[in-house]
Formats: C-alpha cells, structure tokens, sequence
C-alpha cells in the first residue's frame, strides 16, 4: 500500500475515527466529503454542517481535504431506481446501490486520481485475502456489522478498501474520538436514507409522483378502509394505517401482509404472527458474489433479509439467474426490494434483490 490514501469522510464520528488511525499507522490520508444531494431548503439534509464537520477534523488531525459533488451521478445511478421501485410498489434500500455505485466507484476512482490505491472508510466491516481472492467479512461488532450494505462490492473495490474500524467496537470509537479531541466525538450517528437525510418521507416522496389512494382490505375482500397510496407502505408495517377497532373482530393490531398493485389495494390482516406475514421461501434477483460467482448452484448458508437481522439458516439453489433461498424456520415479513444477504460463517459471499 503506497503512503497515500483517500479517506471518505461524512462528518461522523466514525470516519473520522478511521482516518486517524490511519495516519497513527503512518499513512498519508486526505480527507474527501462528498455531496450525493441538492438541498431544497428544507432544513432536513445536513450537508453543509457535515463538510464543516469534516474541515474541523481534519483541522485536529493536521490532514488536506476536498470537497466533491456526485449529486449528478448520484441522482441518475441510485436515486432514480429508488423512485422506480417504489412506483412499482417496492421498498428498496439505495444503501447498497449507492456503495457500489458512488463511494466505490466515483469516489475510488478520485482517490486513484489523487495518486492513493486505497479508499478507506469508517464501515464496520473487514476484508483479508487468499489466494488472490478477496473476501469481505463481518465486522467485529455485532451490534454494528455493515458488511450487508457491502455485498454488490466486486474484487476490484475490495482490493482497493480499507476498513479500519472492522476489528473495533462502537465504545472503542467513540473513546478514541473524545481522547484525540475530535469535534465529533459525541455527534450522534446519521439514520435515514443514504446522503437524502432524516424527514417526513411520505412528503418527500410525493414531490416525485402524487399518491394513488386506494382501498385497504382483508385477505378475505372485507373493506377496512383507505390507503394513501401503496408507495408508504412496506410488508409488516403496524403504524400508520389509522385503522381502529371493527364491529365484530378482534383488537389485535393491523398488519401490512400484502399489495394488489393490479386494483391499487393494500391487504392487511390482524396479528403479529397471522401466518400471512410469514414465508418459507423467496426468491432473489440481481444476483451480486463478492468472490465473482456464487458458490454453487445449490448450496447451504445463512441470510440476512434485512440490516440488524440475527443470521438465518437457510438451502440456495440457483437456476437461471435466480436464486430460490428456502428457511429452516419461516421468515417474517420478507419485502420485495429489500436486499437478501448471504453468508458462509462471518464471509458475506454476497446476495440480490427480493422479488
């Protein structure tokens, strides 16, 4: 590794981290924030204060640093399929996309233009290498393991990444930040969609396309009532709905089981185990593998259907480019457009897109 790395810096506490190790380690690291999103002015997307976050750090760490606008690339690479799929009645995770797509594409590629042949960034996530393969593992902290949001990363991203805080807990980073005196040793960590911020998101995304009202129902044809449109909804939502008690049912609380997107309806039923909101099986599609092919066409593994799960038992079998995940024991509310993570011990070998 030559002395020069970019490091991509968000104005959190963690990437922060991940440079100053760095330099500890006796590397050159120049900081680089980047800018994914145009703000509206709604005083939701904290861009602004993050670059001067960013400028405060690298003050303290003595280390150069640009500032970099892939709103463009962004907006036409992950943005626009974060509208299609939920006009097509999906809830995607742009997370992932905008990992493969931005920070290990555009943002690699600035580093190699700044003379580094590594991008190091603040995710809890390892990569070793064998053999001339490189293999993305889970982070250390099982509270914080990001390796799920890594998995469309390919061997030329691997070999480029660097992932300082993989052998670390969360505590620990926060402990170093207070003691090298960071100015965002206490700065809450971000949540909400990737670079677009915490808001009211049924507001934002009916700046994209107006809300389709339409009937909610039971399995059974039965009307509830109204729903503003099929978009705000995500399989095993409870919240939201405004559905009270009924004459003549139960007070067990309404769940989100399903979609008619023919009939613009959305299907709900009562209970938090209604079979209905349990699969033995799914399929996956946009089939991504780390290691540049799957391991097999039928192969065991453990999976993750969504960030934060515990790992899942489960048999892949592969047939033209789909990929049929069965459970050892059902899974709950398994969404389409959600990632399918999938793993062999704490090696993610990668995984696709629900369908």
């Amino acid at each position: 590794m030559t002395k020069r790395v970019v490091v991509g810096m968000s104005g959190g506490v963690d990437s922060a981290v991940a440079a100053y190790l760095m330099k500890q380690r006796g590397f050159d690291p120049v900081g680089v924030f980047m800018k994914n999103w145009e703000e509206k002015d709604d005083g939701v997307c904290t861009a602004a204060q993050d670059f001067e976050d960013v400028k405060a750090c690298c003050a303290v760490l003595d280390m150069p640093y640009y500032g970099v606008n892939f709103s463009k690339q962004y907006m036409e690479r992950v943005f626009s399929y974060f509208l299609e799929e939920y006009r097509a009645g999906r809830t995607p995770n742009p997370d992932v996309l905008c990992n493969r797509e931005i920070k290990f594409k555009e943002l690699l590629d600035m580093a190699l233009k700044l003379g580094a042949d590594h991008l190091v960034t603040g995710h809890y996530a390892r990569v070793t290498c064998q053999d001339g393969l490189y293999h993305l593992r889970k982070g250390l902290d099982g509270n914080k393991d990001q390796s799920y949001f890594l998995y469309m990363l390919g061997q030329n991203a691997l070999s480029r990444a660097v992932f300082p805080l993989g052998e670390m807990e969360k505590p620990e980073v926060r402990a170093i930040a207070c003691r090298e005196n960071l100015p965002v040793a206490k700065k809450k960590d971000s949540t909400g969609v990737c670079f677009i911020g915490e808001r009211d998101f049924k507001a934002f995304l009916q700046n994209y396309f107006p809300a389709q009202p339409g009937d909610m129902v039971t399995p059974e044809g039965i009307h509830i009532g109204r729903h503003d449109g099929l978009m705000f909804y995500t399989i095993g939502q409870r919240n939201g709905m405004g559905i009270g008690g009924r004459p003549g049912m139960s007070e067990e609380p309404w769940f989100v089981v399903g979609k008619d997107m023919e009939h613009n309806r959305l299907i709900v039923a009562q209970g938090k185990h209604n079979p209905l909101l349990y699969r033995q099986s799914c399929e996956v599609e946009q089939l991504h593998w780390t290691l540049g092919s799957a391991p097999g066409e039928d192969f065991d593994c453990q999976v993750k259907i969504r960030y934060r799960q515990s790992d899942q038992v489960a048999h892949a079998s592969i047939r033209r480019g789909v990929m049929t995940l069965t459970f050892a024991q059902p899974q709950r509310a398994v969404t389409p457009g959600q990632s399918a993570v999938v793993y062999l011990g704490d090696e993610c070998l990668g995984g696709g897109i629900i369908r």
